[in-house]
């Protein structure tokens, strides 16, 4: 935590040069004394922020499951959600039976219409290719519901690549040993949950449910190439389905997911769309249904009897993220209840935790950043006039939303039941789809929030050149209302610095002040542009945190850019902020020093090694050591420091990218 409001001096190592190892420099004495604990994959200020989070919302949910409240209110919603995941003896002693009509309806899959009709049914809008972390789906596709790339004036359906039980394709295809390890620990849960369903044939029916799903990857596109726009921006009607994706029953498929009524869609993925249709062909029935039970089960997992959750939990806890040890149930069933109900819980909340006076200084930090943006466009020497109003027009009409919505979800028709668990988490998950569903062929809602307000991160939405930072990530070390201005515009300026960045990183810069796909750059300007870009990843290529395997600079190039130029904007919106003033030397660091100090803690973190590996195969954010190491391009931070070019991680200024 910040000491006396400023950076945290006790997690310094003085004795590490910052030219040397800056990240050791700022967070050494911490990452020497900091533990994980058995049910934690990786701890920093995210996750103890987070801690906090919960359990505030635990005394929430609690009171709000012993109100009494009457039926239909929102009290009642989450009280009886959060009761009902807790409530492990009922979960017990319902066994199986919850998931029976699931397994029911895929026993009586006949034909390959009906397989259509039941992979449609199962589709659901939780995914989003621009920002989550991974967008594969245990669905055999995901479906997105968002302003129309083309056409501004409508809400369009995306549909995504998913069907996979694993993180992600490579998770099947890479052959390296740790993969290979990864992919047999796999197989035997899928076994395990089969034998826990009482399932004759489990190893072998594992074995050939992995195969199918192996086929399936085989036709994704990696984490990299999904992130470039153009290549998603697929347009095709419902005659393009069955001509260009022959093996699917698409009306049957469109049917059943209440799909039949939009004209098109956008395919962000069309390998995996043609090649899910043809596997759907050329495998047999059997196959496809024993590929649904196992998926259904998988889903279901967290909401059935205990061997089913300790089952899942030594595979995607132990195996894939390196976590001994579960964590507590209550924290589980806070996250599913978030997850159900984001805008009820999230309006408690904020009423209780989020204080008024906050918005105030953070719509101030919020104007001088986008400002500070904005004078950077204004001096590039390399930038066209006409390109740099097309980028002014961006940051004009940019949609900032701070700690909460100005309109809260309506989640009155959504019905929740004391006891039953996964009925009400089906329910939670259909009923934001048929919200998703009423919002295609409409004009986008840019005031629409895409994070709930309990959520410690956030977010820019592109499409809408909106942004969303929620209430619960204003909390030290990112935000204390009384740090110093170092501090403060290192850590949560940055933070804002960030998203804003994101609206001109590689994949925000190709859209318009409308959210439209639309080139506003000249030829030359966007040349120049895509060059720093790939600068900036084969910097991030020459990171390994292991011996076998460097960060993917492509992946995460965006987070890159965002990080940069967020962390550039947010120093020069703190040094207008001194108004010409020296700022305060503390803990024998001036105020340069501090800002950087700061925002390498702002990256503190410890992972484990299973973490990180999946990390760094799927994400498109790069570990946060070398998140710190942004400071690299940014001369400011050479003068602090007074980095030479003996220094390891030394630059010469004409390495040093300068996107924006």
């Amino acid at each position: 935590m910040p000491l006396a409001h400023g950076i945290n001096a006790s997690a310094v190592d003085r004795t590490a040069s910052p030219g040397a190892d800056f990240y050791a420099y700022a967070n050494g004495a911490w990452l020497k004394s900091a533990t994980l604990r058995d049910d934690q994959s990786q701890t920093g200020p995210f996750t103890t922020i987070s801690d906090e989070v919960l359990a505030r919302t635990k005394v929430i949910l609690e009171e709000s499951a012993a109100s009494g409240s009457a039926a239909g209110t929102a009290t009642q919603k989450i009280g009886d959600y959060y009761w009902s995941f807790v409530d492990t003896a009922g979960i017990e002693a319902r066994g199986l039976a919850p998931l029976a009509p699931v397994l029911d309806r895929i026993a009586k899959v006949k034909d390959k219409r009906a397989l259509a009709a039941y992979l449609g049914g199962e589709v659901r809008a939780d995914v989003d290719p621009l920002n989550d972390t991974n967008f594969d789906t245990g669905h055999i596709l995901g479906l997105w519901v968002e302003q129309d790339l083309n056409d501004v004036s409508r809400v369009a359906p995306y549909l995504l690549q998913g069907g996979l039980g694993m993180p992600g394709a490579s998770y099947y295809l890479d052959p390296s040993p740790p993969m290979q390890a990864l992919r047999t620990k796999y197989v035997a849960y899928l076994t395990s949950l089969l034998e826990l369903a009482h399932i004759a044939q489990p190893a072998a029916k594992a074995a050939r449910v992995f195969e199918l799903e192996k086929a399936i990857a085989k036709t994704h596109v990696s984490r990299a190439d999904s992130e470039d726009v153009k290549k998603a921006n697929n347009p095709w009607t419902h005659a393009d389905f069955v001509k260009r994706a022959p093996g699917l029953d698409w009306p049957a498929f469109f049917g059943a997911a209440s799909l039949e009524a939009p004209p098109s869609f956008i395919v962000w993925h069309p390998s995996a769309v043609t090649g899910i249709a043809a596997l759907v062909k050329q495998k047999p029935l059997d196959l496809w249904k024993e590929y649904l039970v196992v998926r259904a089960l998988d889903e279901a997992a967290p909401f059935l009897p205990q061997a089913f959750v300790d089952a899942r939990f030594a595979f995607f806890g132990t195996a894939l993220r390196g976590t001994p040890k579960p964590r507590d149930r209550w924290k589980r069933a806070v996250d599913a209840t978030n997850a159900a109900l984001p805008d009820a819980v999230g309006k408690l909340y904020v009423a209780r935790h989020f204080r008024p006076e906050y918005k105030a200084d953070l719509d101030h930090m919020v104007s001088g950043i986008v400002a500070a943006f904005g004078r950077r466009v204004d001096a590039l020497s390399w930038m066209a006039a006409e390109t740099k109003e097309k980028a002014r027009a961006k940051l004009k009409t940019l949609r900032v939303g701070v700690a909460y919505p100005d309109a809260w979800r309506d989640d009155s028709g959504l019905t929740i039941v004391r006891g039953d668990a996964l009925g009400n988490a089906e329910r939670a998950q259909l009923y934001r789809y048929k919200l998703a569903l009423a919002k295609i062929g409409k004009p986008a809602d840019r005031g629409e929030w895409a994070m709930a307000p309990q959520e410690v991160n956030a977010v820019n939405l592109p499409v809408r050149n909106a942004l969303n930072f929620p209430a619960a990530i204003f909390a030290p070390p990112f935000y204390d209302p009384e740090a110093t201005a170092a501090v403060k515009y290192a850590a949560i300026g940055a933070i804002i610095g960030h998203e804003i960045s994101h609206s001109f990183d590689d994949q925000g810069a190709q859209f318009d002040a409308d959210g439209k796909l639309a080139s506003w750059w000249t030829p030359a300007d966007f040349a120049h542009f895509q060059a720093s870009g790939a600068a900036l990843a084969s910097q991030y290529d020459s990171y390994k945190p292991f011996p076998d395997l460097a960060v993917n600079g492509k992946q995460c190039l965006g987070e890159n850019i965002a990080d940069l130029a967020g962390l550039a904007a947010s120093y020069d919106a703190w040094k207008t902020s001194l108004g010409g003033q020296p700022a305060p030397v503390i803990d024998g660091l001036t105020g340069e020093q501090q800002f950087f100090v700061s925002f390498a803690q702002s990256w503190q973190t410890k992972t484990r090694d299973e973490a990180m590996r999946g990390q760094i195969a799927t994400d498109g954010h790069a570990p946060a050591q070398f998140r710190a190491l942004t400071v690299r391009n940014l001369d400011a931070w050479y003068a602090a420091f007074d980095v030479q070019p003996k220094d390891a991680l030394y630059l010469a200024p004409e390495a040093r990218v300068r996107v924006w």
